[in-house]
């Protein structure tokens, strides 16, 4: 890998700029927040239960006992079933709503789609299944395919249930076991129970008015029509030479679609709302004799140090293993430090802050006169400069997608000013009074992410012991035993943000989780406990660590755009990580195995 050197970045005036990322905010704030947005349910129940990639497969309905039904089969289902192997657990089944098994990169398959993270801290199960991707940022494709891979290697395809959706969860107090109906007609009796089901999964929609009126053809992104598009997620959209495409949405599948789009299309229009921060992707493929040096353990060594970059800091004389974007600030902080010999002031947080508080406004300013560069209209480049702080929104890496706006078939239609698209109608959109006449309307608008858990899940009842709603028990903040288990939902738990480390390889937050939920079935097997729950004052006890712990980051939050990030901007809305662990996700793991090795199973009841 070739050496990491700090970023150039331009001198700031961040007063004048925090007033001007106020402003710029507040122009976007909506009242009705996360309500703006639409589930995919009732008429537009294709846009999520539909399989447009697989047929369904017939099958007779089920009706069995299990001990372990997984629910997700993405790489978060994925590795909790190979802990459950490794700890020796082997009856269970991973029920997936899609065909096979990728979660996320089975569904999203729209041209172009690619990981905005380092692919070797963030496919799993790398060293395990002896894969090492392609390049640094894999396609989806190399994603779906290492998720197959993993199926394969661990014997997983007889343990799934494809193309099921669990209707209901409901906790049989008779049989100690979790009931669960499907899509299919099952009735399912497991022992525990493992929620996988990713948010970034479940489509939502604008709430535009008049959306049902349009007569021409809409998807959304996470649906990818190639039927009516042509191609495949690499580009070559052939059948859209004579139509005339609408994108709703300028999140990062609609960065990585519209180069496509504008290839393939006779026109393509951009309804903008707010601008994603688009950082050079710089792609390479992987070097064979980098390879030839790793020795076990490396990728942990590259989760930790990219972990350091994104959600601590450096220590002085620490490489930049990951070297792009996502460490651009703590790169760039950690240089500046080691030319003035300041590492000393790290000690005072408040310090440390403000110091990487300029470079993060250096690096946004970097990034606007890198449109600046590539746009040639001024008035294009403007609307499509980001004005927020880092990390306010999901950094996108993308080196197609700013020079598309330089094609004559091309129109950037920004919205922010109204808030959004004011109407959709029979034949287009409709923007500042403009009617915009379209054949087809993509929706690149996001997942059900921060929205009511009830939106996520989409499961009814959800019930524990006593009958007692999940989404009650969470009602006015969670409430766990280690991010994974609650009082009053026997045998349950979940992987997750909720109340749980942060890291920024996300597929190592599923490691951590995976482990402590396997040991924990693994030793009610061995005791042979029917039921494990966390107590009361054990849950309590929890909380008040996450509140020990917690970091006031609210004027961070509220000053950004709105967003997922900060639940479009609503004053309590739910963070997208679901009240964590803040006392470091290193800390966590130490505390976790601590638990473990006392081997106790301090705050929990077994029933034998």
């Amino acid at each position: 890998m070739k050496p990491c050197s700090p970023t150039q970045t331009p001198e700031v005036d961040k007063e004048a700029l925090r007033r001007k990322y106020l402003a710029e905010r507040d122009k976007r704030l909506r009242p009705e927040g996360q309500q703006q947005y639409l589930e995919a349910d009732n008429e537009f129940a294709d846009f999520y239960e539909a399989d447009p990639h697989r047929p369904v497969t017939p099958r007779e309905p089920l009706d069995t006992d299990i001990e372990v039904a997984v629910l997700g089969g993405g790489f978060a289902g994925l590795i909790t079933a190979h802990r459950l192997q490794q700890a020796g657990v082997s009856d269970f089944r991973i029920i997936e709503l899609g065909g096979d098994f990728g979660g996320v990169w089975y569904w999203n398959r729209y041209p172009g789609i690619q990981i905005d993270s380092d692919a070797y801290c963030y496919l799993p199960l790398l060293e395990e299944t002896g894969f090492m991707p392609k390049e640094k940022f894999s396609h989806g494709d190399e994603c779906y395919e290492h998720a197959q891979r993993i199926g394969k290697h661990f014997g997983f395809y007889d343990k799934a249930l494809f193309h099921t959706l669990v209707r209901s969860l409901e906790w049989d107090e008779d049989i100690e076991r979790w009931r669960l109906t499907t899509n299919r007609g099952d009735d399912i009796r497991a022992r525990h129970l493992v929620m996988c089901q990713g948010p970034y999964n479940r489509p939502k929609l604008p709430g535009i008015p008049g959306i049902t009126d349009f007569k021409g053809h809409t998807f959304h992104t996470a649906r990818w029509d190639y039927d009516y598009t042509g191609g495949n997620l690499h580009g070559g959209l052939d059948r859209i030479a004579d139509k005339r495409i609408a994108v709703i949405g300028t999140g990062a599948s609609g960065v990585q679609a519209i180069p496509h789009l504008a290839r393939g299309a006779e026109h393509v229009t951009v309804f903008q709302r707010t601008p994603s921060y688009i950082f050079e992707r710089d792609n390479h493929p992987t070097d064979p004799e980098w390879v030839k040096t790793l020795r076990p353990g490396w990728r942990a060594e590259r989760q930790r140090n990219f972990h350091n970059a994104a959600y601590a800091f450096y220590s002085p004389g620490e490489p930049d293993l990951i070297c792009d974007g996502w460490t651009e600030v703590a790169r760039n902080l950690a240089a500046k430090l080691d030319e003035t010999n300041g590492w000393a002031a790290l000690a005072d947080p408040a310090k440390f802050l403000e110091l990487r508080e300029i470079e993060d406004y250096r690096a946004m300013q970097r990034l606007r006169d890198r449109v600046a560069d590539i746009v040639s209209d001024t008035e294009t480049a403007e609307k499509l400069k980001p004005y927020y702080r880092n990390l306010c929104k999901r950094p996108v890496f993308n080196d197609d997608y700013l020079p598309t706006f330089n094609r004559d078939n091309v129109t950037l239609v920004d919205v922010s000013e109204t808030k959004g698209v004011e109407r959709i109608t029979e034949k287009g959109i409709i923007a500042h009074g403009v009617e915009y006449e379209v054949d087809c309307i993509v929706f690149a608008s996001g997942f059900e992410i921060t929205t009511s858990l009830e939106r996520q899940f989409d499961i009814e009842p959800f019930a524990g012991r006593g009958g007692e709603s999940l989404y009650e028990h969470w009602g006015k903040g969670f409430r766990t035993l280690h991010g994974i288990m609650a009082h009053g939902f026997p045998n349950h738990f979940a992987t997750g943000f909720v109340q749980g480390g942060v890291t920024a390889a996300t597929t190592l937050m599923y490691e951590q989780q995976a482990d402590h939920i396997a040991y924990i079935i693994a030793q009610a097997q061995r005791r042979g406990a029917t039921r494990v729950e966390p107590t009361a004052e054990a849950e309590e006890g929890w909380v008040q660590i996450i509140r020990a712990h917690s970091i006031d980051n609210s004027t961070f939050t509220t000053e950004c755009t709105p967003g997922y990030y900060n639940s479009e901007g609503e004053p309590n809305g739910r963070s997208f990580l679901g009240d964590p662990f803040w006392g470091g996700f290193y800390v966590l793991e130490e505390l976790l195995q601590a638990w473990r090795d006392a081997g106790d199973l301090e705050g929990l009841t077994l029933n034998t």
